[in-house]
């Protein structure tokens, strides 16, 4: 199976920081270079860990930067905490996409313009950059401020209970509630509103996931071969895929870390 690194550039709790990825020595992008898939026909599918349980900075992809790499999230110039610390570890799937520019056939809501979400139930905290192997358990149809914002609930096949639960309803009451809690609450200490849900604030089951998960799929494929416009997304990747759109040599890969690099030094001079 192949193994992924990350790296930090810059101290965490800065507008610098970023975590870029590699593979055997190689720089790829976590958001298009990783496969979504471990196994399609188990359900079992790669995750990158943006936040991990019990902490608060918001970390996320950063589609707009070159290759892709974590950072925490900024509002109004500062940088984003939530409220509450995250009971669960949190992420996206590679290669998917929510698309803004069409209304979700069973939320009936534009896409969010991000990778799908990704809630980890199992007992580990995992760290920033992680990619683990996860099983789909079942998904929330959450609307976050108008827009279409999936939240799939998985478990890492490494984790102690991964053996007995293999669909949402092998899930605990009492952890269903915790994850829809927070999932509907976590903005409401910022001045927010409560988020809303489709289907009732029901956990849809695996099946139902794993359509979603594959439709998330699709639209990345179409986002990255050009069929729709990518807007402030960078494609840039190192693996060849279906298409060449966005793929860039090692040395261009490199460069894009050393200029981060670089300008973080500047900035602390």
């Amino acid at each position: 199976m192949t193994s992924y690194s990350a790296k930090s550039v810059g101290a965490l709790g800065t507008v610098d920081h970023r975590v870029f990825f590699s593979s055997n020595g190689t720089l790829v992008s976590p958001f298009h270079d990783i496969p979504l898939w471990v196994d399609r026909a188990q359900g079992i599918a790669n995750m990158i860990v943006e936040i991990p349980k019990g902490t608060h900075a918001k970390l996320e992809i950063s589609k707009e930067d070159a290759l892709n790499p974590i950072k925490q999230d900024t509002k109004n110039g500062k940088l984003r905490y939530i409220h509450d610390a995250y009971p669960f570890n949190y992420g996206a799937f590679p290669q998917t996409w929510e698309n803004p520019h069409t209304k979700d056939e069973d939320v009936g809501e534009a896409g969010d313009n991000d990778p799908i979400d990704v809630v980890e139930i199992g007992s580990r905290v995992h760290t920033t950059g992680e990619v683990i192997q996860v099983k789909i358990l079942g998904i929330y149809a959450m609307i976050d401020e108008g827009e279409t914002d999936w939240k799939v609930v998985c478990i890492d096949v490494k984790d102690e209970l991964a053996s007995k639960l293999s669909a949402h309803s092998d899930i605990d009451a009492a952890k269903i509630k915790e994850v829809f809690t927070f999932l509907r609450d976590y903005k409401i200490p910022a001045g927010k509103p409560a988020n809303t849900f489709g289907f009732n604030g029901a956990l849809l089951d695996k099946a139902f996931a794993l359509k979603v998960t594959d439709r998330t799929h699709h639209e990345w494929q179409a986002l990255l071969s050009g069929q729709v416009d990518s807007g402030k997304i960078k494609l840039t990747h190192t693996t060849p895929l279906s298409t060449s759109n966005g793929l860039v040599s090692q040395g261009d890969a490199e460069k894009v870390v050393v200029d981060h690099c670089l300008q973080y030094l500047r900035s602390k001079i």
